[in-house]
């Protein structure tokens, strides 16, 4: 385990309960507000790049290459660390660049070198080309994996689960489950560890955005190895993949309708890439009767405002339009 990190994240990140959907649903549910955590703007990616932007200082890197989409929360969060610390940074981005704006106008305006690629090139063979790119150049580049899910920044998350252990002390509260989007494995990975090590009974279970449930299975179970390599039971992950809809980074306007009627109804504003789809897939699972044995349900926001591109919020606009 790694004991050495940055403390650049706004933390601890509060545990807010979410007073009209618990009546309406007669259930406790509350939000962990890890959209609060900085760098730069929201998100929660800055928790495993506190250890992963260390582990380049204390392994003397003096470049980073990471990857992601173009709307990636993961990649803008890494420019702005990079920013803070003098590192040379290179994104490589997939996605189409027809709108300059969300994370990839402030990647840009963050000083990161951009590297734009279609949806069938490899994002590992652009990052290698650039790594030996770099290395030609007499620099010393590190490579870190889209969202920074490795055994380096899934760290963040067992933090975070230490952390959420001890706000319940404070709260005087037990949560049955702890319920997060999953989309590059790490933050579950770190969810899930944090939970068999200190043998809780609490069901850590993931909502999938892109992939099917047995790909990101695999995804967790390979951090874990890497992490500690006498972790062999996985029979406890949890990851649900019924509510990716149309795909990444996509959204029908049933799905818009409804993180319009929860802005409207608690004052939170989910992401239509990630938070949007897990939260709906979890009140969903609660109506259908899956949570009907738990009372108190906790959902991490890990942030990403910046998804709603113009053209999202166009359809929002013309969906509040016509409730009117």
């Amino acid at each position: 385990m790694l004991q050495r990190k940055l403390n650049v994240a706004n933390l601890n990140t509060p545990i807010q309960k979410l007073d009209y959907l618990s009546e309406q649903l007669g259930k406790n549910i509350y939000v962990k507000r890890d959209d609060y955590t900085g760098a730069e703007i929201s998100g929660n990616k800055v928790r495993k790049l506190e250890y992963s932007i260390q582990y380049v200082f204390d392994n003397n890197y003096d470049a980073v290459i990471t990857t992601g989409a173009i709307t990636s929360n993961h990649a803008r969060a890494t420019a702005a660390l990079c920013a803070k610390y003098n590192i040379e940074c290179h994104l490589v981005l997939r996605g189409d660049e027809a709108i300059f704006e969300g994370n990839l106008f402030l990647g840009t305006m963050l000083g990161a070198h951009i590297h734009q690629i279609d949806s069938s090139v490899s994002r590992e063979d652009t990052m290698s080309e650039i790594k030996e790119q770099l290395i030609a150049k007499g620099k010393q580049p590190f490579i870190i994996p889209v969202g920074a899910s490795d055994w380096i920044g899934t760290h963040g998350y067992i933090n975070a689960y230490e952390e959420i252990m001890n706000q319940t002390k404070v709260l005087n509260l037990h949560f049955d489950s702890i319920n997060v989007a999953v989309g590059s494995g790490g933050t579950y990975a770190g969810l899930w560890y944090g939970n068999q090590i200190n043998k809780k009974n609490i069901e850590i279970i993931g909502y999938a955005v892109d992939q099917n449930s047995e790909a990101f299975k695999e995804k967790v179970e390979a951090i874990i190895h890497e992490l500690d390599s006498d972790m062999t039971d996985f029979d406890t992950i949890q990851i649900n993949d019924q509510y990716i809809g149309l795909g990444y980074g996509k959204s029908t306007d049933e799905e818009l309708a409804f993180y319009i009627e929860i802005a409207k109804q608690e004052g939170i504003i989910f992401d239509p890439t990630y938070t949007g789809k897990a939260f709906r897939g979890l009140i969903s699972e609660i109506k259908q009767g899956y949570y009907d044995k738990q009372e108190n349900i906790l959902f991490i926001h890990t942030g990403g405002l910046q998804g709603y591109t113009e053209q999202t919020r166009h359809r929002i606009q013309q969906l509040i339009t016509d409730q009117k």
